[in-house]
């Protein structure tokens, strides 16, 4: 959520990527940042750990998702 945060002020486009577990601490941290409506897509809980394959197919799951958060039209 951080490093979403800090990209968007750079005024780079930036998603966050918060597991389901995690949700209401980054709904805390980007209220807290004063920036509670960036983008965030969430994954589910864990990512990491699970392997290479698991990870993928996580990926795949929510690339669309992601691009649609950044704002890119296709």
């Amino acid at each position: 959520m951080r490093d979403a945060i800090k990209a968007a002020r750079l005024d780079t486009p930036a998603v966050a990527l918060v597991t389901t577990k995690f949700s209401p601490q980054g709904d805390f941290v980007s209220r807290s940042a004063g920036m509670p409506d960036i983008p965030r897509v969430k994954l589910p809980h864990p990512v990491a750990g699970t392997g290479e394959k698991a990870m993928k197919m996580v990926a795949d799951d929510i690339a669309d998702e992601v691009l649609q958060a950044l704002g890119a039209t296709g």
